[in-house]
């Protein structure tokens, strides 16, 4: 008797959206750090940039598991305002 065997690899795809928001109420780079890192721990955000130049918070995500409200959210943990950019 012979039993064959076949191996199969499923790969999900995930789309990842860049949301921008808009933030206040940081003074130092050393915000940018606390602001990062606050939204990096959320499951679902692959990366965090913020711009302390401009008050721009980009975040790429997974919105099936976490929102701009979750991220607005995240921003405010971290002791700041942030809201979605219109542009």
């Amino acid at each position: 008797m012979t039993t064959a065997s076949t191996d199969r690899t499923t790969t999900t795809t995930t789309a990842t959206t860049r949301t921008t928001l808009r933030a206040e109420g940081f003074s130092c780079p050393s915000c940018v750090a606390k602001i990062e890192k606050q939204v990096g721990r959320l499951a679902g955000v692959e990366a965090v940039t913020v711009h302390f130049a401009s008050a721009r918070i980009e975040v790429d995500h997974d919105e099936t598991r976490v929102s701009v409200d979750d991220l607005v959210a995240a921003v405010a943990k971290a002791g700041y305002t942030a809201r979605p950019a219109a542009f």
